[in-house]
């Protein structure tokens, strides 16, 4: 039997040339216009009622009428038609095709008067006699045999012509009569029009048509939705479903002449997202289409516009089922495909029209299946493209000019959009075309507005402290500018937990499964929801924060649930709600965490450092956080660089992470990355030049020189090798401190870089890590690391998504043309190899350029620098630093803030508050020890009345003093032994803290056995209102504490402020107790333990039980007279002091009066 495949039969030259072929009336004839219209004259007065009835029930009496014929010829059985199984299949077809047509005639002749029953295959008025296509009509072309049978049970004449007509004649005589159909005067109109068809293919596209038309588009069986509102309110919501499935539906509608590589292509893109993206994708084309679904229609104009309409309702309710649906039709005719396009746009599907834009000359060069060779040779006629029309799409979304394109790099196209247009996630895309959503698809900005700001700090101003160290300070940035999406706070425990053991969380931000409050709310050990998220993300480090039994035991004394977080220079900065406080098992934290075991690591000192409990909680920001140390331009949010990314048309941003200046070696690899991406199809892919920010060892490059050098590179632009185009590049600072975790800690960089719109991430050797100590048990001296391990780590992390590495390869100079490049094996002898090591060598002896055409191969022993290698003013800057390495106050080693110290009025300072520049002075007076009085003049006659100097106010952690031995007495940042700035670490002073003017603890007065500590008498204030750093109050003694403090008496003096709104109300300790419960206690707690935080031991009180006032007022006129005769002002002779006196400044007027 011969094989046939169709081209298109014949067109309707009303739709080509624009005019409507739906209307059936327009079909009449001039030898049937009296009949219609007498008909119609019969009908004047019911016309409106009959229109409407016909238009509601004809096609329901049209498919009656077939069922009812098919279900009589079943019934007949096998014995009534002697056909073989071949000849019974193609019958049945011949059948369905008679019901249709008679049923029509019949209602026609119905209407007209006519009772005589049309006879199958005999000349009727009503329709052609001819059910079969003419085989002059087709033209035989080899194909596959399932479309070759399936046209074949359409279109081929293969039975006898004597068959139909017997049949037809037993569906005469038996076939029960069908239910009447209304009579309106339309019915003739009906008959008319098909009449003047010849074809009953066309006649079936006609009809099929007119019922189309009279139903209404949206047929209501949802009680929810209301008259023409599609179903989505009986269906699950669209967006929980795509969210849940981790991809929203779409349908790509690929067009083009055959041979264009619709097929092609398309298996191509669904291999990527299936096997690759694990996405569900199905793909639709006339081999799956013909052989079920559109097995009924032939190549005719209304066939092919039918089968375009039923695919593009399949492909609707695949993609509104979330299913990536890729057709591949040749579709030719615009209209069709518009009213497809229209029917996504009405359901909210996103529609891509897919142009394979392909030169004819090229089709025919390829011709897959021969076709166009048949065209040529004249065995095929109307063929798409050749002799039939092809309406090329007006604005198709994307084209592809497969010619030009690998079928891989056409494939890719198409991937690369759905990725920009967020397709391949199912949440919805909050970040602009082309960069990811952030981890939890949730953009996490925790800055509360500024309307809000006034009452919340308010609020704060009335809850217990929890103290931040400038390492605090930085997570708390991190985490509230959205750096580690999804979190919104400090980790609770079980978030903690699944960090350590997993590197990742499992979140619902959209309540899915039922946990959308999940990291929000208390840890539970025994009560479980019953299902799990269904969504990880990757978190591989733990962002917590540590507080001291004694902020523990301050918030539940309160009776709280949140707290405010507090600066180390006593700003509240944010408030912390919900809290929960765990324990801090640091062994276990930095175990997991580092996979070392290395005491020395400064990280992990920092750790055993930290509090013994742990705080998590949700965080309310109350002021952008801001260094104002002249690098805050560089400090962009989350949202803010993704605005910036936008603005410069960023289609993919990849991120290159900073912690060294940058020479010309890092410039080629990070252009050779821009380069590579453009290569695989991105148009403008916009560089990230990310230097660390946070707190970082003390030997490594401070974050000012690397800023600044980076400002020279993008400076220079790309007249020198070394340089950057500003045009296509963002610098940003990245906020976070360093913890040189080697494996661990790398996944957070690429994790955080993506939650700010990162693809690609830039990963060298060794990222993270760092050598290991002295006392390191393994490594001492040597890579922690294995450098190779934290590259393969970050690739095959758990969250890591869609994001993928960019690899650091080894690149060398070359001294032919002054550039760094991957060296050329051939000619080795031209590349020379400059190393960290020898770069910083050469910046501390101060290498000057080396002449660019003989650069020496010893660059040390000529003490030069090739001209390639870094952009001129950038090297200045690095030389600058390594000679001048040990000046530390020059340089800004991380970002730690520089804010203005909360001075009295009259005071003049210098330096930066908190570090160790800072100093101040009393403008009215040479000296804050000397020449301030031991007792306000205003108050002498009152008992107990003496003047405080305020050093460290309520909240501060600074740790400042009276500087003794410098002219002026300034107050100054007190030291560690190394030099650092000191600082409380065990918490929040509750208390202002300062001394008493004319006072000193002469180390040879002996009290117990223990010396003064050599020191003007401490003082604190126990009001309710911070004091100001130099203010001069009178303040009313209320007893003292004697603390032994390494080895020494260091006496606290007790006092409430007289401006403090209880002063008149307390006089004494069980005044205080009884206004403010708890705070002797609080007190003593402090000096004993306040030190332990630091690794020091517990301290120890004379007594705990506060001294009266009289007593305190004895020890403090004791202490008024041995500053006296420190002065000499009782005749006491300087050598007779205490050889710890040596070196104190005692030339002010007070003193030597």
């Amino acid at each position: 039997m011969a094989k046939y495949a169709y081209a298109p039969l014949q067109i309707d030259k009303k739709r080509q040339t624009g005019s409507s072929g739906n209307n059936l009336s327009g079909m009449m004839t001039n030898s049937n216009s009296n009949t219609g219209s007498s008909h119609a004259r019969q009908g004047d007065d019911n016309k409106d009622g009959n229109d409407q009835l016909v238009q509601e029930r004809m096609p329901m009496c049209v498919a009656i009428c077939v069922l009812l014929a098919i279900v009589f010829v079943l019934s007949k059985g096998s014995g009534d038609i002697d056909l073989q199984p071949q000849e019974q299949l193609q019958q049945q077809h011949s059948l369905r095709a008679m019901d249709s047509a008679s049923t029509t005639t019949t209602s026609s002749s119905a209407v007209s008067g006519d009772t005589t029953t049309p006879q199958f295959g005999t000349t009727t008025t009503t329709h052609h006699t001819e059910v079969y296509p003419k085989p002059s009509m087709v033209q035989p072309v080899e194909t596959n045999a399932a479309a070759t049978t399936a046209n074949a049970n359409v279109n081929m004449n293969m039975v006898p012509e004597a068959a139909p007509e017997s049949l037809a004649a037993v569906a005469s005589a038996s076939c029960p009569e069908c239910p009447k159909c209304p009579e309106p005067s339309t019915t003739t109109t009906t008959s008319s029009s098909t009449t003047s068809i010849d074809d009953p293919n066309e006649l079936m596209g006609k009809l099929r048509q007119d019922a189309l038309d009279s139903t209404p588009p949206h047929i209501i069986e949802c009680s929810s939705a209301k008259a023409g509102e599609s179903q989505d309110a009986c269906h699950l919501p669209k967006q929980e479903r795509y969210t849940a499935l981790g991809q929203k539906g779409a349908t790509l509608w690929m067009t083009g002449c055959s041979g264009a590589g619709k097929t092609t292509i398309a298996t191509a893109l669904e291999d990527l997202l299936v096997k690759i993206h694990g996405k569900h994708v199905y793909r639709l084309d006339g081999d799956n289409l013909r052989t079920g679904l559109n097995r009924d229609l032939t190549f005719t104009e209304a066939d092919r516009a039918e089968s375009v309409r039923r695919t593009g309702e399949l492909s609707t309710l695949f993609s509104d089922a979330g299913v990536i649906t890729l057709v591949g039709l040749i579709s030719p005719y615009r209209g069709d495909r518009d009213l497809v396009r229209k029917r996504h746009e009405d359901q909210g599907i996103p529609f891509y029209e897919i142009f394979l834009d392909v030169p004819i000359d090229e089709l025919k060069a390829r011709d897959p299946k021969g076709q166009y060779a048949r065209v040529e040779s004249g065995e095929l006629k109307h063929f798409t493209c050749i002799d039939d029309p092809y309406e090329e799409p007006l604005d198709p979304e994307i084209t592809l000019k497969t010619h030009e394109l690998k079928i891989e790099e056409s494939a890719k196209i198409l991937l690369q959009r759905l990725e920009k247009d967020g397709i391949l996630m199912g949440p919805p895309k909050v970040t602009p075309p082309g960069l990811p959503n952030p981890d939890g698809d949730l953009i996490v900005d925790l800055l509360v507005s500024p309307t809000e700001a006034p009452s919340k700090q308010a609020e704060a101003a009335a809850l217990p402290k929890v103290l931040l160290t400038d390492i605090d300070l930085n997570w708390l940035q991190t985490i509230a500018e959205g750096w580690a999406a999804p979190l919104t706070g400090f980790m609770r425990e079980g978030i903690l937990l699944e960090t350590l053991h997993f590197n990742s969380l499992l979140v619902d931000p959209f309540n899915i499964t039922g946990n959308g409050d999940k990291l929000t709310t208390k840890t539970k050990f025994e009560d479980f929801n019953e299902f799990r998220p269904n969504h990880r993300v990757s978190m591989p480090i733990p962002l917590t924060l540590s507080l001291t039994e004694y902020t523990k035991e301050s918030i539940e004394q309160s009776g709280k649930q949140d707290v405010a977080l507090v600066t180390r220079m006593g700003k509240t900065i944010a408030i912390l709600r919900n809290v929960e406080i765990y324990e801090n098992r640091k062994e276990e934290i930095v175990t997991r965490m580092f996979g070392v075991i290395d005491m020395g690591h400064p990280y992990i000192q920092n750790i055993y450092n930290g509090g013994d409990y742990l705080i998590g909680g949700e965080i309310e920001l109350l002021e952008r956080i801001v260094y104002n140390d002249g690098l805050d331009q560089w400090r962009k949010t989350t949202t803010e660089l993704l605005q910036e990314f936008d603005d410069k048309g960023a289609d993919t941003v990849y991120a290159f992470q900073t912690r060294n200046p940058t020479h010309a070696g890092h410039a080629y690899l990070m252009k050779s990355a821009g380069e590579d991406l453009k290569r695989q199809g991105y148009e403008n892919p916009v560089l990230w030049l990310s230097p660390l920010g946070g707190w970082t060892k003390s030997d490594d490059v401070p974050l000012d020189v690397r800023v600044k050098q980076h400002e020279e590179v993008l400076k220079m632009g790309t007249d020198h090798p070394g340089g950057l185009d500003p045009a296509s590049t963002v610098m940003a600072i990245w906020p976070a401190p360093m913890i040189y975790a080697g494996p661990t800690e790398v996944q957070f960089h690429a994790k955080s870089r993506r939650c700010a719109g990162a693809s690609y991430f830039v990963v060298g050797r060794d990222p993270a890590g760092m050598k290991g100590s002295m006392e390191a048990v393994a490594h001492q001296d040597d890579d922690l690391y294995d450098g190779n391990h934290g590259r393969y780590v970050l690739q095959n992390s758990p969250g890591i998504e869609n994001m993928k590495m960019l690899s650091f390869v080894k690149v060398m100079y070359d001294v032919s043309d002054n550039v760094m490049k991957i060296p050329d094996e051939s000619r080795m002898q031209d590349f020379i190899s400059i190393s960290g090591t020898k770069m910083r060598l050469l910046a501390r002896n101060g290498a000057v350029p080396c002449s660019p055409t003989d650069i020496p191969t010893d660059l040390v022993e000529a003490n030069c620098i090739p001209s390639g290698f870094m952009v001129p003013d950038g090297w200045d800057l690095v030389v600058d630093y390594y000679k001048n390495i040990q000046n530390t106050t020059r340089w800004i080693p991380w970002s730690q803030p520089h804010v203005e110290a909360p001075a009295a009025e009259g005071t003049v300072s210098t330096g930066s508050f908190g570090f160790s520049t800072f100093a101040m002075q009393n403008a009215g007076s040479a000296s804050y020890w000397h020449d301030v009085e031991y007792m306000p003049s205003a108050h002498k006659n009152e008992k107990g009345i003496i003047n405080m100097v305020t050093e460290i106010p309520m909240y501060v952690a600074a740790k400042m003093e009276v500087d003794k031995s410098t002219p002026g007495n300034p107050i100054i940042q007190d030291s560690n032994k190394d030099g650092s700035p000191r600082y409380y670490t065990y918490g929040t002073t509750f208390f202002n803290y300062g001394l008493a003017p004319q006072t000193w603890e002469d180390p040879d007065l002996k009290t117990g056995g223990f010396g003064g500590d050599n020191d003007p008498i401490d003082v604190m204030e126990l009001g309710s209102t911070p004091l100001k750093m130099g203010s001069v109050t009178p303040c009313r003694v209320l007893g003292s504490l004697e603390l032994i403090d390494e080895g020494e008496m260091d006496h606290k003096i007790l006092c409430i402020a007289l401006s403090d709104p209880d002063s008149s109300r307390i006089h004494n300790m069980d005044d205080l107790e009884t206004i403010k419960p708890g705070t002797i206690a609080k007190i003593v707690h402090w000096w004993k333990y306040y030190k332990t935080s630091d690794g020091k031991a517990v301290n120890s009180l004379g007594s705990e039980t506060p001294r009266t006032v009289d007593q305190a007022l004895q020890v403090l006129e004791e202490v008024h007279q041995r500053w006296r005769s420190l002065c000499g002002l009782d005749g006491t002779r300087r050598t007779a002091l205490s050889s710890h006196t040596d070196g104190f400044w005692l030339a002010s007027q007070g003193c030597r009066k």
